[in-house]
């Protein structure tokens, strides 16, 4: 004669979970997964003629880490217009903190590569040092991270995938 209701655990019964297939895809290829590889190659590439105008000294490297970090912008500021339209759009993605972890991690290293892009305009040879390296060398380490968050939320939690909800973790 338990008068109480029965109680669910939410996590157990997992339906705000289940439903992470991406919203933004071409023939069902998540349109964040792809365009995310350009920022992630162009911020190592900053770092790498960075390194490349510290150690020759020639300014044809530095050009190379301001146009770099430039389409790192660009193409960052595209990748994070979709990975947010996903967050917002899709109720498994947006319900997991994993997700806004990434994209509180995403906004951070856009703002960096954003002010890293801005002290280049003009003078690219004299924003290498201290400044650009420097920016260049936290841009690696979070895109490393962000990319790794990103994909943990893929190969974790399967998120923009189409696989069934039973087959979650």
């Amino acid at each position: 004669m338990d008068a109480r209701p029965d109680l669910f655990d939410p996590l157990e019964e997992r339906r705000a979970l289940e439903d992470t297939e991406s919203k933004i895809a071409i023939s069902g290829h998540p349109l964040h997964a792809m365009l995310v590889t350009f920022p992630i190659a162009l911020s190592f590439s900053t770092l790498g003629g960075d390194l490349l105008y510290l150690w020759t000294g020639s300014s044809f490297w530095s050009h190379v880490s301001a146009y770099a970090v430039f389409g790192a912008f660009a193409m960052g500021v595209l990748a994070g217009v979709t990975g947010t339209a996903e967050l917002l759009m899709v109720r498994g993605i947006r319900n997991r903190s994993a997700s806004w972890t990434h994209f509180i991690l995403a906004v951070m290293l856009l703002s960096l590569i954003g002010m890293n892009w801005i002290i280049r305009i003009g003078d690219p040879d004299g924003a290498v040092l201290p400044v650009g390296l420097a920016l260049s060398l936290v841009m690696a380490g979070m895109t490393a991270l962000t990319g790794w968050h990103g994909g943990k939320l893929v190969f974790d939690y399967q998120i923009g995938t189409r696989t069934s909800g039973s087959e979650r973790p």
